[in-house]
């Protein structure tokens, strides 16, 4: 039996197949990783909505990210996670992952950038915040499809895509043991607030 045409379906129809197909495709980004990763090594995958509006990227796992295979677990993700509820962002609107996916064992640069793409184009984010200089200089190496170059400039809403935009914050893994460091971090991870207030409803 032939599927009907999206054309002829209802929206939420329309989302559910979009929604099913971007389970799939991180499901096998995650069997690809965990083929990638070895006997020896562990995987560490993204973690939150499939089809999130907002993609959080920080360059690599901790420890506790490792021993659980799961980015944003532990401190960063508590802290990430309290600060989009100060924003007012819907957490079940978020998606977090790391550049380098994994741990104790190692992948070309060009399989690296590869996974991160597949990432990118699966959950489809209409915002990414890219989490310190090591996450903003690997997503510029990536070259996404009719992606522009990132600058430096933390805190100011830059265009990725034609459909994404971004915002650099300092890396979030470093900010949280220093008064100062927090509040660099805070300064810029807070333009997501306005940037989400005037996020149209679907």
């Amino acid at each position: 039996m032939t599927p009907a045409p999206l054309s002829t379906l209802p929206s939420d129809e329309i989302y559910e197949r979009y929604l099913r197909r971007a389970i799939t495709e991180i499901n096998t980004l995650g069997d690809d990783l965990a083929r990638a990763a070895g006997a020896d090594g562990v995987p560490v995958l993204g973690s939150g909505h499939p089809l999130a509006d907002v993609f959080l990227l920080k360059f690599s796992p901790l420890p506790a990210e490792i021993n659980e295979g799961v980015a944003f677990f532990g401190r960063a993700g508590e802290a990430v996670k309290k600060s989009l509820q100060r924003l007012g962002v819907d957490l079940m609107s978020v998606y977090g992952t790391n550049c380098l996916k994994l741990a104790g064992a190692t992948a070309t640069e060009e399989e690296a950038h590869a996974w991160l793409a597949r990432e990118i184009h699966t959950v489809d984010p209409k915002l990414i915040i890219v989490m310190g200089e090591e996450a903003r200089q690997f997503l510029n190496a990536v070259g996404f499809p009719l992606s522009d170059q990132l600058d430096a400039r933390e805190g100011e809403v830059q265009r990725y895509t034609a459909t994404t935009q971004a915002i650099v914050t300092p890396d979030i893994d470093a900010s949280l043991d220093e008064a100062g460091a927090k509040t660099r971090f805070w300064n810029a991870f807070k333009a997501i607030g306005p940037w989400w207030a005037e996020l149209p409803p679907y």
